[in-house]
């Protein structure tokens, strides 16, 4: 290697090191709604961890059973991966996501366990320090003889980020 191509990798290196941002983790605990097949309130919390442009977390929710509407209760515990702005924009942070886990379906005397799968989009809103508001939107494809095959869930939560 020559001494030029030595020069270039070691600032290059020496850039990546210094200009790097570290790695930071959030917690968010939610409370929201799913309108399918009938309106319930939906609860949980996620934990991740956002490098730069990319980020991953883990979260668990429940959605309420509704018997008199047919509506099922919903346990999810889903792994995410988030592609969002590198930074917030005008204090707002937009991101996209998609993931996939376990769910557990009950209503009434019928109860299902499986695999399931979710997309979804939302935003991370700057409040005040390492506190922001977060609204997300999701839905979610359950696999088999899940009662409600598609729910979508609805949330806002209280984001911390560390």
């Amino acid at each position: 290697m020559t001494h030029a191509r030595r020069t270039f990798v070691a600032l290059v290196c020496l850039a990546l090191v210094l200009l790097g941002r570290p790695a930071f983790a959030d917690v968010t605990a939610f409370i929201g709604a799913s309108p399918t097949p009938a309106s319930r309130q939906a609860r949980g919390v996620a934990i991740g961890m956002s490098l730069v442009v990319v980020g991953f977390e883990f979260e668990y929710s429940s959605l309420v059973e509704d018997t008199t509407q047919a509506a099922p209760g919903l346990q999810t515990g889903m792994g995410n991966v988030l592609l969002q702005t590198p930074s917030p924009i005008l204090g707002f942070r937009p991101y996209a996501t998609a993931g996939a886990g376990l769910y557990h379906e009950t209503l009434g005397a019928v109860s299902n366990t499986g695999f399931g799968t979710n997309v979804g989009a939302g935003v991370k809103v700057s409040l005040v320090g390492p506190l922001r508001l977060r609204v997300d939107y999701r839905l979610f494809n359950l696999a088999g003889n899940a009662l409600q095959p598609h729910p979508q869930r609805i949330y806002a939560g209280l984001n911390l980020s560390f």
